[in-house]
């Protein structure tokens, strides 16, 4: 049981730091009433670059904060569970990515929240499972997709919430599950072994080398040299 345990939280330890800062964060800005808020992303002004870093760590609200505080655990954790050699890359990298294209492109107005990267990793894993292709991807696909499936919505044009963040997290969570798609997870090759079959050629390779004639001939041939070596075997005699 100890063993199961340590295997839990060596997956969780990720997902609980990111959730403890979110968590700290939130506590600061509403019990100390400091303005963190103006530490989120404002797209296309040099004082908004800190919230590409910053704006993941914070919400407008207790309502905003929890509606992302359980999706980042429990997408962090499968991230960890399933991709582990690429888990962390993916995820600062859906975070960076997401937070630049939020400041080129999006609305003017302070873009907060975490929930840029949580739509990234739910893009992440549900493409992972396309482009991997392999049965293990493809379930937990499956899984995300019933899970999330909800969470498309948001990426529709809507006021009072930063409906780009969503948009191009998504995108970004696309781009690393191609990009890291060829980085294979332990076992993941034995894995896609077991369901998939040996491919056999519909046709010979040499098909269209020999017409029909040549290939009787060589047929034929062949069937009286077996003959030859089942006579020589039956009666004792070596043949070359």
């Amino acid at each position: 049981m100890n063993r199961e345990l340590r295997y839990i939280y060596l997956k969780l330890r990720f997902s609980l730091l990111v959730a403890g800062i979110m968590t700290v964060t939130m506590v600061l800005q509403e019990y100390y009433h400091l303005p963190l808020a103006y530490y989120g992303i404002y797209p296309r002004h040099t004082e908004g670059l800190w919230g590409i870093l910053f704006a993941p760590f914070l919400h407008s609200s207790w309502g905003h904060f929890f509606s992302n505080f359980f999706p980042i655990i429990a997408l962090l954790f499968l991230m960890e569970t399933f991709y582990n050699r690429v888990s962390l890359l993916a995820t600062l990298g859906i975070s960076f990515l997401t937070g630049v294209l939020v400041w080129l492109f999006a609305r003017h107005s302070f873009h907060i929240g975490a929930s840029g990267v949580v739509y990234g990793l739910i893009s992440f894993l549900f493409w992972s499972g396309i482009f991997r292709g392999n049965r293990r991807s493809i379930i937990l696909s499956l899984v995300v997709l019933t899970a999330y499936s909800s969470y498309f919505d948001g990426m529709q044009p809507r006021e009072g919430i930063s409906w780009e963040s969503h948009l191009y997290g998504a995108l970004a969570g696309v781009f690393f599950a191609f990009a890291l798609k060829n980085i294979k997870e332990e076992g993941e090759e034995v894995d896609k072994d077991d369901y998939q079959q040996e491919k056999t050629p519909f046709l010979l390779p040499d098909t269209f080398v020999y017409t029909r004639a040549q290939r009787a001939a060589i047929i034929a041939e062949e069937m009286r040299r077996q003959e030859e070596l089942r006579r020589a075997a039956e009666e004792g005699f070596d043949t070359l």
